[in-house]
């Protein structure tokens, strides 16, 4: 039996949360289905830690669906990049959910908890589905799955604030232009490969040679994954979808979404189409590079201005997917490595600060920065968190943000790009200004006079911590991440070449 069940690990990372979904909404109430939700979790995170034990050491796990053989059939694939990503997101979603009880349970009528769980389930389906699969088509379906439980978690968020309607409704209308186009791209490839799957795919391009159509795939690939995950300036959905969502929905993907596109992006670049391209290679340097700088800059520019938290820690987010995509468009080792371990650093970092936000907003009533006046004293714990998170996402030493931008700096400076190794430090200045912001309204301003708060609950307060500890854990002792990433990077790049050279 546990041979069979080992076996068939690629196939329950899948199907184990989207077939509890619908079970979770017959459960009726909240709080049971809760509990379904976080188990369904918790089992999903250890199959990606079997599936990320099994890969780390250099092995690819091919899993035939039916017993159809690829590229026939539907293959699910695995190596160390996305097993490094499977559990990313199913990490996340095992700590987002115990944290999201009191949070779902204040912002959401208790009727409609267990649809909020179901609607959270699938979203996780699809986010897993996205990264396992290794067929070009099921990358979109799986994108659309996520795409439409994701709308109709952030519009959830309407019972306490109605422009999470208009949020949602933007989102989709962006969500479904980026599918359009990445759908595109993907029948183009089909027009001259006559295949779906990833790795025939890479094979058969690398025969045909250099082709226009091919040229235009790659370009509404890019632009279709660049809506999804909010590359500047494509970013517009994102601000509105983060600060109008429930807390616990922000925070989950806030932590994954954006980090499953971009693991598509490195999927397609790297195993696809490879990068003997002149064409894909000038496009990463003449279009991505720069925006990535902007996205850096600009994004992080409007986050000082920003009064509410949660839409701060936006505009913060679409500054660190800049960090991100510029990793990504040096097309080097070390580059590659500071983006792939960048996915799992903002992840941890970003996800405690918006789950402090969402501590503020249970218990103080707003996210706004300037009603938080005096908060650290009220709720010395919780502020604590948003000022260690603070000090990884402006990338202080010891913290996982350093890691990551020292990655980058080096990544730049191998090149002899000098001037963008000076523009990541810069571009870190910034950060300071917006936490600074938060932590001088918390500590050095009173509160308003007969202004009443408490702590966050401990079942909120753990989860946040658990995040909070990762940063500091793994700012310190680096080695798994970064040996993760490494050797993901050397996988990209290696099987890139071998391909080409073949």
């Amino acid at each position: 039996m546990m041979a069979l069940i080992e076996t068939n690990l690629p196939a329950l990372q899948v199907v184990l949360p989207l077939v509890a979904a619908p079970l979770c909404a017959m459960l009726g109430r909240g709080s049971r289905s809760w509990a379904f939700a976080t188990i369904v979790s918790w089992l999903t995170f250890l199959i990606a830690l079997s599936l990320f034990t099994k890969t780390f050491g250099g092995t690819i796990i091919s899993y035939e669906m039916g017993g159809w053989a690829p590229p026939v059939g539907i293959e699910y694939r695995v190596d160390v990049l996305n097993a490094f990503v499977l559990m990313i997101v199913s990490g996340m979603a095992a700590i987002v959910l115990p944290y999201a009880r009191r949070s779902v349970a204040a912002e959401i009528p208790a009727e409609r908890q267990s649809f909020f769980y179901t609607a959270f389930l699938l979203c996780l389906t699809g986010l897993l589905g996205v990264t396992i699969t290794g067929d070009a088509f099921n990358v979109f379906v799986f994108l659309e799955i996520s795409s439409l439980s994701t709308y109709a978690l952030v519009a959830s968020g309407a019972w306490r604030n109605k422009r999470a309607l208009t949020a949602a409704y933007n989102y989709l209308i962006m969500g479904t232009v980026g599918a359009t186009f990445f759908v595109i791209g993907i029948g183009m490839l089909y027009m001259v490969t006559g295949t779906l799957n990833m790795a025939d795919l890479a094979v058969r391009i690398a025969a045909h040679g250099d082709s226009s159509t091919v040229h235009m795939g790659f370009v509404f690939i890019l632009i279709g994954i660049g809506l999804k995950l909010a590359m500047f300036p494509l970013h517009l959905w994102l601000p509105n979808a983060y600060s109008f969502a429930p807390s616990a929905v922000t925070a989950f993907l806030a932590a994954t979404a954006t980090k499953v596109a971009v693991y598509v992006m490195l999927r397609f670049m790297f195993t696809v189409f490879g990068f003997d391209y002149e064409f894909q290679a000038a496009t990463l340097e003449m279009v991505v590079l720069p925006l990535a700088i902007l996205a850096m800059f600009a994004a992080s520019l409007v986050a000082i201005f920003q009064d509410d938290l949660k839409r701060m820690l936006a505009y913060s987010s679409v500054a660190q997917i800049g960090y991100i995509l510029l990793g990504l468009t040096f097309l080097t080792d070390t580059g590659l490595t500071a983006a792939i371990i960048h996915l799992f650093n903002h992840a941890v970092t970003k996800g405690a600060l918006f789950m402090v936000a969402g501590c503020y907003v249970l218990m103080a009533g707003t996210s706004s920065i300037s009603s938080l006046r005096g908060v650290g004293r009220d709720m010395p714990w919780t502020t604590a968190a948003f000022v260690v998170a603070g000090f990884s996402l402006i990338g202080l030493p010891l913290t996982v943000g350093f890691v990551s931008k020292w990655y980058l700096v080096l990544a730049a400076l191998e090149l002899g790009w000098w001037p963008v190794a000076l523009l990541i430090m810069a571009s870190s200045l910034l950060a300071i200004i917006y936490v600074w912001r938060v932590v001088e309204t918390a500590y050095l301003q009173s509160a308003p006079e007969g202004t009443v708060r408490k702590e966050a609950p401990l079942s909120m307060l753990i989860p946040t911590w658990v995040l909070v500890a990762m940063s500091i854990w793994f700012g310190i002792n680096a080695m798994t991440t970064s040996a993760a990433a490494s050797r993901a990077a050397d996988m990209l790049i290696g099987s890139s070449q071998i391909l080409w050279e073949d």
